[in-house]
């Protein structure tokens, strides 16, 4: 109406003319207008009289809390953002995130995850798996599986897995982040699996990390293909489509050709070569390490798939020696630390993929055995608990060229522990950073506003 508020009238007839197919009214509160919506609960009852349920966009809520409550309106979902109202920040790409609320009549229709056990070789656990499925068998919508898994090993009953799955009535989506494991050896299809996202990046040539490009294509098996999205505008013949789900036909269209290309210059044969060092690679490694650092999981043949996960908790009882430590005095030796306490807490997960060759293999093998001499240099008391070259790794040039050097060990240690070091040495830019503090105290890299005053005033 003139005052920007929903016009009931209006509402009422719409309601009425459409009555046999209503789902819901989605509504804002207060309005995006910047108003609180005066007939609100007649909205709300206008809309369940016809057979409609209503959402509520708590995008606002910051001028609810503390005064009232979605369910005194009638709304049957409201979604809560945490931004604005709960001091997550805003925009930037996320975090989107926020609790959502439902009214008694539709908890029963709220997901859930039952969790499914794995054995001590970090394999689904058949027989829970086989006991949930048919404990859910009258809801079960699918299992979410990693292959090869990222414990790093081929889970070997995945082919089982994935029928009983199916024999209860669920959809088999497999996780493609460890493709590089798998290309021209096996196929996600054969397997069992009904839907596979495949992530062009580490498997085909396209950056990780760094906030993106997260591209890459799903793949159905047939019997979905009637239920793939569209689009309006490039239209697919020879089969239904459902309506898009994104604005771009083909998401981020201009990093594909990186992957196309290096597809056609490696061939089929290339690709599976690949696959085969990436396997080779990390098997090399878990073979060199173990004898230093347990290998955490491993295949019924004592070997590893694509990454291996070495257990660096052995040694934090020992010699107070945590992950965080020896990922830290890596750096002093010109390695980035591997992934920290993923997916086990306190252990470093290793994948080296097909890109490294064996004389960068040896010398990370070769650096995390010296750091090994390291820690039992502590456990014999050799070096002091606190002051040792892992505690306060890393060792930035400012550090070791100081005047003042007040630590047992020399600087040579801290700083070249590793003979290619002095050859090829990379500085860290600073020192041990205490990441908690960091995370909860945020510090302004910014010159103070004064600064900025004096340029104005001297120019």
């Amino acid at each position: 109406d003139a005052s920007g508020n929903i016009d009931v009238g209006d509402l009422t007839a719409k309601a009425e003319e459409h009555a046999k197919d209503l789902a819901a009214l989605m509504v804002t509160y207060p309005s995006t207008h910047g108003v609180f919506e005066p007939a609100i609960k007649e909205v709300c009852a206008i809309v369940h009289e016809h057979g409609g349920q209503v959402y509520m966009d708590g995008a606002n809520m910051n001028a609810m809390v503390g005064l009232c409550r979605p369910g005194e309106f009638g709304p049957d979902v409201c979604h809560l953002n945490l931004h604005k109202t709960f001091c997550i920040p805003h925009g930037g790409g996320g975090p989107g995130m926020g609790p959502i609320g439902v009214a008694k009549h539709l908890a029963p229709y709220l997901p859930g995850n039952p969790l499914v056990k794995t054995d001590a070789r970090g394999n689904i656990d058949v027989a829970d798996l086989r006991a949930k499925a048919e404990e859910h068998a009258q809801n079960l919508s699918a299992l979410m599986v990693t292959y090869p898994s990222t414990h790093g090993v081929f889970e070997e009953s995945i082919v089982e897995i994935c029928g009983i799955v199916h024999k209860y009535g669920g959809q088999v989506y497999m996780d493609g982040a460890n493709m590089n494991a798998m290309v021209g050896l096996c196929r996600p299809g054969d397997i069992g699996a009904d839907v596979c996202h495949l992530n062009l990046h580490k498997t085909f040539c396209i950056p990780h990390g760094g906030g993106g490009p997260g591209m890459g294509p799903i793949g159905v098996a047939k019997h979905l293909v009637p239920f793939l999205p569209g689009h309006p505008v490039v239209r697919l013949d020879g089969r239904n489509e459902v309506g898009a789900v994104s604005a771009a036909p083909w998401g981020s269209a201009s990093i594909l050709p990186i992957s196309l290309a290096y597809i056609k210059l490696m061939g089929g044969d290339g690709l599976e070569y690949a696959t085969k060092i990436a396997i080779l690679n990390a098997n090399y490694i878990a073979k060199r390490l173990e004898a230093h650092f347990p290998v955490l999981y491993k295949g019924a043949q004592g070997t590893v798939a694509h990454e291996c996960i070495v257990d660096t908790r052995v040694v934090k009882q020992s010699s107070g020696i945590e992950v965080e430590d020896i990922a830290k005095r890596l750096m002093d030796y010109g390695f980035h630390a591997p992934t920290v306490s993923f997916p086990v807490a306190g252990t470093l997960m290793i994948e080296p993929t097909e890109s490294e060759p064996k004389e960068e293999l040896d010398r990370f093998c070769e650096a995390m055995i010296s750091i090994r001499t390291e820690i039992r240099e502590v456990e014999s008391g050799q070096a002091d608990r606190q002051d040792n070259v892992l505690k306060n790794a890393p060792h930035p040039v400012s550090r070791v060229v100081a005047s003042a050097w007040t630590h047992p060990y020399t600087r040579e240690k801290a700083a070249f522990p590793a003979a290619w070091t002095q050859d090829y040495k990379f500085w860290p830019a600073v020192a041990r950073v205490e990441s908690a503090y960091g995370d909860r105290n945020l510090v302004c890299s910014c010159p103070p506003t004064d600064a900025y005053a004096e340029v104005e005033a001297g120019n």
